[in-house]
């Protein structure tokens, strides 16, 4: 059986491991894709609609749970195989679902075990999204995605010569540039050096979400989530007159809001 599959995982090293090890038991697997972030994966599986998806559950910003719950909107053929660090609480929930997970570091035994799994069960036909639906209720109440530290409070930026301290309530939202970050207010734009990605894993995810590669939005500054003519997202600032552009896949974190 020919199958297209897509690894995100964040960190290098293991999403590598990974690759190398399906690459070598699973030769006929066809690799198009490799995210190292939530944002990347929705995108990427949104655009290629592979058969499976080896998503870790613990990225920065959108997570995989994030991802796999905004699958059937995006690519309601893909199959999930969540990647996950020694969690208990996250295992007894994968085995109680009927799910396929690989523990890390991944041992060719579980990986060939998992993709015997994986076969049959595509072959019986779709992948479950009520179970998966389930499965991510039972994640969410473990908190297993939550971090282990307390999020940011307030940041330092760049205006010109002068460096400013911007309480992170403040913040309407974040904007890549290059290999810094933009930081809006309502008073203007400042500019952080430190990259988006990073970003992500101290700002408090209850408040800020990501609608973009390169943007995060404080919840709280937002209006009104919108689609234009063409379907594609948008959302209205409270105190700002600029509409922010939300990319297509990721429109659907936006569902049951």
């Amino acid at each position: 059986m020919q199958l297209d599959a897509l690894v995100a995982e964040d960190e290098d090293l293991l999403r590598q491991s990974l690759v190398d090890q399906l690459q070598r038991l699973w030769p006929e697997l066809r690799l198009v894709g490799e995210c190292e972030d939530g944002a990347c994966a929705l995108e990427r599986i949104a655009e290629l609609k592979p058969d499976l998806a080896f998503l870790d559950i613990r990225m920065p910003g959108i997570t995989g749970i994030d991802v796999a719950r905004a699958l059937p909107e995006i690519s309601p053929r893909t199959h999930v195989v969540f990647v996950t660090a020694y969690d208990q609480y996250a295992i007894d929930a994968f085995e109680q679902g009927a799910m396929d997970y690989l523990l890390k570091p991944v041992s060719d035994e579980r990986l060939l075990a998992t993709r015997e799994r994986i076969l049959a069960r595509l072959q019986a036909g779709r992948p479950d999204s009520a179970m998966l639906e389930q499965l991510l209720q039972r994640l969410g109440q473990g908190n297993t995605t939550s971090a282990n530290t307390p999020p940011l409070a307030w940041i330092t930026a760049s205006n010109g010569r002068d460096t400013q301290l911007i309480m992170l309530e403040d913040v309407l939202y974040f904007r890549a540039d290059s290999k810094y970050t933009t930081v809006v207010t309502e008073q203007g734009e400042s500019l952080l050096r430190t990259p988006l990605r990073e970003l992500l894993e101290v700002l408090d995810p209850q408040r800020f979400r990501q609608v973009h590669r390169s943007t995060i939005v404080n919840m709280k500054a937002v209006a009104a989530v919108s689609r234009d003519d063409s379907g594609r997202g948008q959302l209205r600032l409270k105190h700002r007159a600029e509409v922010l552009s939300v990319s297509q896949p990721f429109m659907s974190l936006f569902r049951g809001m």
